[in-house]
């Protein structure tokens, strides 16, 4: 039986090899599905790893005090909501202040301004660098990790010390080749030491977060007086069980900072970082779906290719599969010829699509900074269904293969 096998085997690769174009077109056909649906699914994987090991490094026990409750929003109508008054800096203080849940840390920030020229010597940046005024605490509950030096502490704040930490991208910038610790820099005249540079955050939302310049929160607020500063109140809550108990207790003390009475609802918004890695893994899963939907369209189609390639492949080698028969060949051995050559261009059409599929992943994620890794699943899957789509489109034409006459097999010219 395995002499058989190895036998039959051996003939239907030599009738691959005989339509060697054919067959390569074949297998390209059916490499574009796959290629398709394990491309898609790398990069979306890719995006899936990011967002989590951006939200691993904040942590998931955090939430900000904001202006608005922008998801809530959302779903309300403009007539229906009223404009909620900004947070200034000091009901923000007074929060900082007065909240005091365990195992917490609370940071206030604000946007200073945008589109600064931010110069070193001889030397300048476009202008097209943030300004971003913090407090010692901001940089921890925000995920910011430092590459070098250190972060601001109780001391340049209290004393308003000229320093600063750096986003990544100055060290590619205005500092090459050379570490940027020490070195100062001038924004609108004042000069600011450099105390740290952060690691590589990437893009958000069409922004630069590496091109960001933090600086103590008293000194910004005197060099960028502006009305109406809207401050951010962001909360570290260091026990993530403990997280729902912290949001309430930061409610009860915006509402009574803020003076809002108990027949009225919050005139303020909290966002909660695992609502949103939740929102945002939920849209993943929505692209995940739409990947399959993709690649399971193009591999439809090359799998309707592949029956009529081998439909047609039975039909010009009729003469052939009656002398086979007439010489003693069972209905079986002849399938599992016909069945063999559709395994074998299947799964070289499933191990090229593959591997194009990860090369257009890892290109991808390499171009838009995400972290890639192997789709081991998506790799599954292909050779999966690489499998079922030979067994789907071999079957009817090994089963029609099987079953010809041999006498008018032979008569066919």
């Amino acid at each position: 039986m395995l002499r058989l096998v190895k036998e039959n085997t051996k003939i239907a690769l030599g009738a691959i090899r005989s339509q060697l174009l054919r067959t390569v077109i074949t297998v390209f056909i059916i490499a574009i599905g796959i290629w398709a649906l394990v491309g898609i699914l790398s990069v979306v994987s890719a995006l899936k790893n990011t967002i989590v090991e951006d939200f691993a490094s904040m942590g998931a026990s955090t939430f900000t005090i904001e202006q608005y409750d922008y998801a809530a929003r959302m779903t309300k109508s403009k007539n229906d909501s009223k404009p909620n008054p900004i947070i200034t800096y000091a009901e923000a203080k007074a929060f900082k202040d007065n909240y005091n849940f365990p195992s917490s840390a609370t940071s206030i920030s604000f946007h200073a301004a945008s589109n600064i020229e931010v110069k070193h010597e001889a030397q300048k940046t476009d202008p097209e660098v943030m300004i971003v005024g913090t407090d010692e605490n901001y940089l921890s509950n925000s995920g910011l990790q430092l590459v070098s030096g250190r972060s601001f502490t109780d001391f340049d704040l209290s004393n308003n010390s000229y320093v600063c930490v750096l986003g990544s991208d100055f060290a590619k910038g205005l500092f090459k080749n050379v570490s940027p610790i020490g070195k100062t820099l001038s924004i609108r005249g004042a000069k600011f030491k450099v105390i740290g540079l952060l690691k590589e955050k990437g893009s958000t939302f069409g922004k630069n977060e590496d091109l960001r310049v933090f600086i103590p929160l008293p000194i910004a607020r005197s060099l960028f007086t502006q009305p109406s500063i809207n401050y951010e109140i962001k909360v570290s809550v260091r026990q993530e069980m403990l997280l729902n108990q912290g949001i309430d207790q930061a409610v009860i003390t915006m509402r009574n900072i803020r003076k809002t009475t108990p027949i009225h609802p919050n005139n303020f918004g909290i966002e909660r970082s695992d609502d949103l890695i939740k929102t945002l893994l939920s849209q993943i899963t929505m692209l995940h779906v739409s990947a399959w939907l993709i690649g399971i369209i193009t591999i439809l189609g090359s799998s309707i290719a592949l029956m009529n390639i081998m439909l047609v492949s039975v039909t010009e080698r009729t003469r052939e599969i009656g002398v086979r028969k007439s010489l003693g060949a069972k209905r079986s051995t002849i399938a599992w010829q016909f069945f063999t050559e559709t395994l074998v261009i299947g799964q070289l059409g499933g191990l090229l699509g593959t591997i194009l599929g990860i090369a257009t992943g890892y290109g991808i994620s390499t171009v838009i900074h995400f972290a890639f890794t192997i789709p081991w699943m998506a790799i599954i899957a292909a050779f999966i269904t690489t499998f079922v789509v030979a067994i789907v489109s071999g079957s009817y034409p090994a089963i029609k293969a099987s079953r010809l006459d041999p006498v008018e097999a032979l008569r066919y010219e």
